[in-house]
């Protein structure tokens, strides 16, 4: 295992490198590295460092949304707060409907089924889009509406509301549990403020320990990553908005201790350098391109209207705001990305003997091959070009 951990580091890092050179994202070498190595093309990879890939892509996870909150001030949430309501609910619930729909009727799918596949394809990629937002905020591109910030809020609740209504279509398509809608529904408010309370409590006892004892902000930041790891599992176990939970660890912390804040800020994105490859790259191991070229045109066609839908939400959500119509197209570009969610559980319909499971997951699977490279590239291009530098 350590031997591939070492083999994806060395060459995501030049992936990443020949990547820039060609002026493209590095994320995008690293992900073509990811498929290349991985078990579906040249099989590199131990088989024991996939089965803990999900752990591996999650503290990367954890690091990076710790880090955004790290950067997030008290105003730049008052200035976006509303907005990014809108963008983590309405272009996701209408590209999942949109998908839901034409499943049903063009391919046959039980409603069931058709939901499932519609909420796996709906969710918008942290993995693809929070990185990206931290390099325009350093960059301070669109800073002064905050737009990185607004895609940074909106990104995380976008995949819990993916995620619950997946799990309610889940539920009906295989009897596993009795699904009630409203009650699945009303969940997914729960989930956000429960990750958001318990976040905040926490941040707040960890701002008590850390003024009690006197110690290296090293010391401090191990402390500070051993407990947002046992927080993000055990919001899992109990249902909560864990990740979004991380980015309000973070927002408090750097409201509270802002000098401390920022050298773990300094801290956390060294640790990055090294994390984004495994992350990139092993979504990209996850990536059977076989698989992929199995749903076909139809397969494309379906995900591009429901990208076209995403969009439309985007429009909706973003209406009578303070952003501009470049502005606005910035944030439906940024919206398009699909990775993490639909390669954690495009596969699940499958294992659990869903008829149409093959199927939904070479559906999730085209869609990463579609639009995280393509997604990527399309921000990092149009960002200079739709969103003005800040002061």
């Amino acid at each position: 295992m350590l031997t591939g951990m070492g083999l994806l580091l060395i060459l995501g890092y030049i992936g990443g490198k020949l990547a820039s050179k060609a002026k493209l994202p590095p994320l995008i070498g690293m992900l073509v590295v990811g498929v290349l190595t991985g078990p579906y093309m040249l099989n590199w990879l131990d088989p024991s460092l996939l089965v803990v890939s999900q752990e591996i892509r999650t503290f990367a996870l954890i690091i990076i949304l710790l880090r955004a909150g790290l950067g997030i001030k008290k105003e730049h949430i008052r200035q976006v707060g509303t907005i990014a309501l809108k963008m983590s609910s309405i272009p996701c619930i209408m590209e999942g409907l949109t998908v839901l729909g034409l499943t049903y009727y063009l391919l046959g799918f039980s409603l069931a089924e058709a939901g499932m596949l519609g909420f796996i394809i709906a969710a918008v990629s942290p993995a693809v889009v929070v990185p990206s937002m931290l390099d325009l905020k350093g960059k301070r591109l669109g800073e002064d509406k905050q737009i990185p910030t607004l895609l940074l809020a909106g990104t995380s609740i976008d995949d819990v509301i993916a995620i619950t209504l997946f799990t309610f279509f889940l539920g009906l398509g295989t009897g596993a549990r009795e699904s009630h809608l409203l009650l699945d529904l009303g969940r997914i408010p729960l989930s956000i403020l429960g990750g958001v309370l318990l976040g905040g409590v926490l941040a707040y006892l960890i701002v008590i320990v850390f003024r009690a004892i006197d110690r290296r902000y090293t010391e401090k930041l191990v402390l500070l990553l051993g407990i947002t790891i046992i927080f993000v599992e055990f919001g899992e176990y109990i249902g909560i908005a864990s990740l979004l939970g991380v980015m309000t660890i973070g927002f408090i912390l750097f409201e509270l201790i802002p000098r401390q804040s920022k050298e773990f800020s300094l801290a956390l994105g060294s640790l990055w350098v090294v994390l984004q490859i495994l992350l990139f790259a092993l979504v990209g191991a996850e990536v059977n391109i076989q698989v992929a070229l199995d749903a076909g045109m139809t397969g494309v066609l379906i995900i591009l209207v429901g990208l076209v839908a995403r969009s439309v939400g985007v429009w909706l959500a973003t209406a009578k705001s303070a952003l501009n119509p470049r502005e606005r197209l910035f944030c439906m570009i940024a919206y398009t990305p699909k990775a993490t969610v639909q390669a954690a559980i495009g596969a699940i319909p499958l294992a659990l003997g869903v008829e149409q499971g093959a199927t939904m997951l070479a559906f999730a699977v085209l869609s990463i091959v579609l639009t995280a490279p393509l997604g990527a590239l399309a921000i990092y291009a149009s960002a200079p070009r739709l969103l003005k530098k800040a002061e």
